[in-house]
């Protein structure tokens, strides 16, 4: 039941995107204004699927954290799930993404026009040069600019290594960094196609202090991860005990 039930959602979420894609083509055909639109109906259409059909449930805590203008959110990345669940809760989300997705038919040339940023993790400092001018130009916007420090999925429960990219944006944008702390990947895997049915935990920590160095920062952000997974296991903890 479990394969037939991610089969579903996969089917639901590739068709939904080609659709999506097709009718922010002809949006911004209209006017630009309209892609933002599509973009957040589809990712929340998509959290609805994927409650309806794999049983998995989003809980989030903390917003209370989360400034509603301009913000670095630095989140773990466990799965696929936290690619486009900021599209659904924050008013104009832009995701920090690596390059070859935009070498995507269609796709790829509207992730430039949404705003989200793209980066060559082979380009060195030229990469970190264009980070640093777009994201300083989206937070300018107003935009919350979503980052993940790791780089890459890390499997749930375990540490990934973190790059310097979160504090440079820090130190170049002045821009305020929450962490966010996450165990999507217990649901939906780093790599795995089954989906299994439970609960999502988005734990939304307070903002880091400003002006901390790169080492500071990066020890910071880890720690509040670390706080952020406790509070999720606590939360576990008494589900299971109810």
């Amino acid at each position: 039941m479990i394969f037939i039930r991610s089969t579903l959602f996969n089917i639901w979420f590739y068709g939904l995107t080609a659709i999506c894609t097709l009718l922010a083509i002809a949006a911004y055909a209209v006017s630009p204004v309209w892609l933002k639109q599509v973009e957040r109906g589809w990712a929340r259409v998509n959290l609805v699927a994927l409650q309806l059909i794999c049983g998995i449930k989003v809980e989030m805590t903390g917003q209370e954290n989360l400034p509603s203008g301009a913000v670095i959110i630095a989140s773990q990345h466990q799965s696929a799930f936290d690619t486009f669940v900021w599209m659904a809760y924050t008013p104009h989300a832009a995701y920090v993404v690596k390059q070859e997705l935009t070498h995507i038919p269609l796709f790829g040339w509207l992730l430039t026009r949404l705003g989200h940023i793209p980066v060559d993790r082979k380009a060195g400092a030229s990469a970190l040069r264009g980070l640093l001018h777009h994201g300083a130009a989206a937070l300018a916007k107003n935009w919350q600019l979503v980052i993940f420090p790791e780089g890459t999925r890390v499997a749930a429960g375990e540490r990934g290594v973190l790059q310097p990219g979160v504090a440079a944006l820090a130190s170049h944008t002045g821009g305020i960094v929450v962490p966010v702390a996450t165990d999507s990947g217990y649901c939906w895997g780093r790599k795995a196609f089954v989906k299994r049915s439970g609960t999502i935990h988005v734990v939304i920590r307070p903002a880091l202090p400003p002006g901390l160095r790169r080492p500071a920062l990066l020890a910071a952000l880890q720690q509040s991860w670390d706080e952020g997974q406790e509070i999720i296991r606590e939360s576990v903890d008494k589900s299971v005990g109810d």
